[in-house]
């Protein structure tokens, strides 16, 4: 049964609202309509005699606001009020009691009712008021709850994403020390889709790699949390050079989402004792080598970026000599791609060579920290994109040196 309930000509447009009245008793149901005549509400008023049934309507169409008798032919006290709340949740419910029921609003209320009214001491302003509120109540607890479950979500990422975030796997006093710097373009992500690992073996050979899947959401993200771990286990099992990279290709063509996803790697094992480094590219930048403040771009072969033509498997292995002590730093394009100042000149490797030599301390995370904040000064916010930087640090005594007043040449401390 419908009963079309409208407030005066002159009422102030707003939006029409959807009652749905479960109240087995004809006479108040009549009454409700007419203090509903009385507002300035508009509401299209829908009208039954049984919870079954008015529980039935709203999961056909859910309704703004349930009146709700608490003495129904299938329903009685608070446990109605429980099954309208399970049946439309963003539904907001005022129940309707009688004048000798001293509790039950205020059980139904605290039951998760938004309101109560008590038949016999209704007027239509008082409906009107008690709908109103209701229904904003509703809509903000329903917002608070968004939020939360959002908030919460977003937690449990940012918890997940710290977990896949890599560890290096190096004995307690490495030969050769790491340091990095990894920063998403996405707001809020802890994950990009470049990444970077690095693993000493048992003999002793320290292995590093670094990559850059194309795209920028959390698909890629997911590939290159993918391709990380895989490369640490292939490294461990024994995989090398080219052999790895092809394997790698193998798994990011079976997992990839998109046929165009294709991801650049550079690879390298380092071995300090032997004063050497075997570098493999595939499609990637060649590494730079930093020795007493000043950088070099490393003489490497190309190759073709993974997934570019699958199966294609053009990578070669360089060695490079290496100094007695020095850096070896991998980094991805988004270090370089940005802007060298105002005008449209992109950085480029040149330019991250000069920034490296105007570091006021070439070594470990101080050099890194240089390079990130020294980039993005130039580039000013117009080119936002993933960034992975890796550092490896080697020296003749074991020890790393420590920040230098390079322009004077007078030592001003010591680094661990």
């Amino acid at each position: 049964m419908n009963l079309a309930a409208t407030g005066p000509a002159d009422a102030p447009v707003q939006t029409r609202l959807r009652v749905l009245l479960v109240e087995d008793d004809p006479g108040d149901a009549l009454l409700v309509e007419e203090y509903l005549a009385d507002t300035t509400l508009d509401v299209d008023l829908l009208w039954v005699q049984n919870l079954h049934e008015g529980i039935a309507h709203a999961a056909r169409k859910a309704p703004d606001c349930v009146l709700l008798d608490l003495h129904l032919p299938d329903a009685q006290g608070v446990g109605a009020v429980r099954r309208v709340q399970e049946a439309c949740g963003a539904a907001a419910v005022i129940v309707l009691t009688g004048l000798a029921e001293d509790t039950a609003g205020a059980d139904a209320v605290a039951s998760g009712a938004q309101d109560y009214l008590v038949k016999g001491a209704v007027t239509g302003e008082l409906l009107d008021r008690a709908i109103r509120y209701a229904v904003h109540r509703k809509q903000v607890e329903h917002t608070a709850a968004q939020l939360r479950a959002n908030q919460q979500r977003a937690q449990e990422n940012q918890r997940l994403e710290r977990g896949l975030l890599p560890v290096p796997m190096l004995p307690p006093e490495p030969r050769v020390v790491p340091a990095s710097r990894y920063l998403p373009g996405r707001e809020g992500a802890l994950l990009a889709g470049d990444f970077l690992d690095v693993v000493e073996t048992a003999d002793g050979v320290v292995h590093a790699v670094i990559g850059d899947v194309s795209g920028h959401g959390p698909d890629e993200a997911a590939m290159g949390v993918c391709l990380r771990i895989a490369w640490r286990t292939l490294v461990l099992g024994g995989y090398r050079d080219a052999g790895l990279l092809a394997l790698l290709e193998r798994i990011l063509v079976a997992e990839r989402t998109d046929p165009a996803m294709f991801a650049t790697v550079a690879t390298l094992r380092l071995d300090p004792a032997s004063g050497h480094a075997d570098v493999t590219l595939a499609g990637h930048e060649a590494p730079l080598l930093v020795e007493k403040g000043q950088a070099t771009q490393i003489a490497a072969r190309p190759g073709i970026a993974l997934g570019f033509l699958p199966g294609t498997e053009d990578w070669h292995t360089s060695r490079v000599v290496l100094p007695p002590a020095g850096s070896l730093l991998l980094y991805t394009d988004g270090l370089t791609e940005g802007h060298a100042g105002s005008g449209p000149a992109r950085l480029g490797t040149e330019g991250l060579i000069t920034v490296i030599a105007a570091a006021p301390d070439p070594y470990g995370q101080a050099l890194l920290d240089h390079l990130t904040a020294a980039t993005r000064a130039l580039d000013g916010g117009r080119h936002l994109d993933d960034v992975a930087v890796l550092l490896l640090t080697w020296t003749a005594t074991g020890r790393l040196p420590g920040p230098r007043a390079r322009r004077s040449g007078h030592e001003v401390g010591h680094g661990g």
